[in-house]
């Protein structure tokens, strides 16, 4: 019974958006209102004044933006929310895809002046292919933007979805005076000058009441009053069985960095949103209300501790009940393992704990046995799908800049790698080390981490490749892979996994290569087996 409970009582969820929209101060918003924290930290022209809670690197406070997906779970009204504030940046939307294989809904965050940015596009097609629910929140309403019904129409066009509005804006931007909540039948009033409180709504279930041109304003009263029944006519009503399809969206209007419509968002989010669901593995659909314990590891992260060189595996609970000090099989390693200190985060914050439910999110120390995508399970084989690995894009060969730190330089790089933040390639005919980025901004993370958080220094040299390639011969002893390693053994490498890549400088490269050497199959990702 008390599996139960605690099952319908969590909601793990991720918010996703292009870089800017605001996506981590409505994290941080959601926070104040589970009264998880006091104080918000200030975030201003894209400088972080006191540090966000969520964006805990050092990198990430000085520059402005989340590079790393963080955890953050807090309790609002007897539910436990889990969330995971992911990078905007489309140098990071490898950790976003692969952080949005663990949640069960999404909040897409909008700038109002912006509209859909093209990195939304790409984060909303998955989740779209993955049916995941989401629900969008239209931010920065206090600054001059588009119109509402102009918003709404762009986010049906880009974006494919089905919109209802379950809040609508008064007056916009100098306007600005408040929201009518469509889903609670309130009234919120803005005031600017109020930014660390809560504002309270006036109960108002009948807008045709005279008392509204009283508290608004006659223009702003009778605008809202043709612009609520445009959207009664023009909007499908809410169906909570189909927004938990993927098949309609629910829209909110507000301003994250005032506080205001972040708490009728999160009132509507815990009565909607769907509590963990299933996930499918290589043989089976796994239920999350099923006995025994499953999850796997999406996100691994070094060093979230520098004084204790601490590394993390992050793992989503998908089924049972995972509990400290009990023996689990890795899979992939056929191996019996026990967690004495499983942690529960809080951003940088961790606690022990003792018992962890489907949708939450476990971060387990790790002395190198994890990767991503890695399944736990109390016996049973098993594989999650769907842990995206991307072929690089950009490369780099990486060089010792600092010839008495060359263990550091390794530890490191084989410690940012597993987290999965780059991939490392050794050629085969010199041993040179190549890092291959899916973002530029990523040689400069790991370039930040190394002298931070190791004491080791590199410096980069340009290489001119565009794609790698995993390799799978047919027959490694036919001739025809025996002369494709002789003819491209300058572009053939090992991964991490000491498997065999080659390095391609063009498509035209790759096509002329497939056409000949056919026994010879090349792969995008590493995952082909």
């Amino acid at each position: 019974m008390i599996f139960t409970e605690e099952l319908n009582r969590r909601r793990t969820f991720g918010i996703i958006s292009h870089p800017d929209a605001g996506k981590t101060t409505l994290t941080e918003k959601l926070l104040l209102f589970g009264g998880a924290i006091n104080e918000a930290g200030a975030v201003k022209n894209n400088k972080i004044k006191k540090g966000a809670t969520s964006d805990f690197m050092e990198i990430e406070r000085q520059r402005g933006i989340s590079v790393a997906t963080s955890v953050l779970a807090f309790e609002y009204k007897g539910i436990k929310i889990n969330i995971l504030d992911t990078p905007g940046h489309k140098d990071f939307a490898e950790d976003t895809f692969r952080t949005l294989t663990a949640v069960d809904s999404v909040i897409v965050v909008l700038d109002v002046a912006k509209g859909v940015e093209e990195q939304t596009e790409k984060l909303v097609k998955v989740c779209r292919m993955r049916k995941i629910p989401i629900i969008v929140f239209i931010n920065k309403l206090d600054r001059e933007g588009k119109d509402a019904f102009d918003l709404l129409d762009e986010v049906e066009q880009k974006l494919g979805l089905t919109v209802t509005p379950l809040s609508f804006p008064i007056g916009m931007g100098y306007d600005f005076k408040g929201i009518y909540n469509i889903w609670d039948k309130k009234l919120n009033l803005f005031d600017g000058d109020v930014k660390q409180t809560i504002s309270k709504g006036i109960e108002f279930t009948d807008i045709s009441n005279p008392k509204l041109d009283e508290i608004v304003g006659n223009k702003h009263a009778n605008d809202l009053r043709e612009e609520l029944e445009l959207v009664t006519e023009v909007y499908p009503k809410f169906d909570k069985k189909k927004y938990l399809k993927g098949d309609l969206q629910p829209v909110f209007f507000g301003s994250a960095l005032n506080n205001f419509g972040v708490k009728e968002l999160l009132d509507c989010f815990i009565d909607i949103a769907p509590i963990p669901q299933a996930k499918m593995a290589d043989n089976r659909l796994i239920e999350s209300n099923e006995n025994k314990m499953t999850g796997f590891v999406f996100k691994i992260h070094a060093n979230m501790d520098p004084k204790h060189r601490d590394r993390l595996a992050f793992v989503k609970i998908v089924s049972g009940t995972f509990k400290r000090n009990t023996n689990y099989l890795h899979v992939r390693l056929n191996k019996k393992m026990k967690f004495s200190s499983p942690n529960a985060f809080f951003a940088e914050k961790k606690e022990i704990v003792d018992e962890s439910f489907p949708g939450d999110i476990v971060g387990l120390h790790d002395t190198g046995n994890f990767k991503i995508g890695d399944t736990l399970t109390e016996g049973e084989i098993l594989n999650f799908k769907g842990i995206p690995s991307f072929s690089p894009e950009h490369f780099r060969y990486i060089n010792n800049a600092d010839p008495m730190k060359s263990k550091q330089l390794a530890k490191g790089i084989d410690q940012l790698m597993d987290e999965g933040v780059a991939q490392l390639f050794i050629l085969n005919l010199n041993g040179r080390k190549v890092i291959g980025t899916v973002g530029a901004l990523q040689f400069e993370v790991i370039q930040y981490r190394l002298e931070h958080e190791y004491g080791a220094k590199c410096s980069y040299e340009n290489l001119n490749m565009h794609k790698v390639c995993w390799v799978e011969p047919e027959d490694p002893k036919n001739n025809d892979f025996k002369e494709f390693s002789r003819v491209k053994q300058r572009y053939l490498a090992k991964d991490k996994d000491e498997q065999l890549v080659f390095l391609a400088d063009s498509d035209f490269t790759i096509q002329m290569t497939q056409s000949k050497y056919p026994s010879v199959k090349l792969h995008f990702t590493s995952e082909f087996s």
